[in-house]
């Protein structure tokens, strides 16, 4: 599947699944719980989710609201090594399984999903 279809099929409910399941993981993480301030967790759940729902296909939320993602720059104040990025991806493959996304497209024709009808 190309990875901008993603969003036609689990919508931006999916994401938000997704993201959820990913920070409800941080807090208690020995290794991402103290680079995330937990009076940031909320704004950092709605940053990745708008990301990530623009990068797979659907509304440019996050580039309208904070431009291009530039992400090695908004990441070099953070201690990011391999063990780092190796415990945030374990974190988002629970996030994905718990998130269990539907495997049917989604049938609402509302003005966000209208982008994925065939042409």
């Amino acid at each position: 599947m190309p990875e901008l279809e993603i969003y036609c099929m689990i919508g931006a409910e999916g994401f938000a699944r997704l993201v959820a399941a990913f920070y409800r993981q941080v807090p208690q993480d020995d290794l991402l719980g103290p680079i995330y301030p937990a009076s940031d967790l909320p704004g950092a759940e709605q940053r990745l989710r708008d990301f990530l729902i623009g990068r797979f296909g659907g509304p440019q939320t996050y580039i309208e609201q904070r431009g291009h993602p530039r992400l090695r720059a908004r990441h070099s104040p953070f201690p990011i090594n391999q063990t780092i990025r190796d415990r945030w991806m374990r974190l988002m493959d629970n996030a994905l399984r718990e998130a269990s996304r539907p495997s049917k497209p989604k049938k609402s024709f509302g003005n966000s999903s209208m982008r994925c009808l065939p042409s």
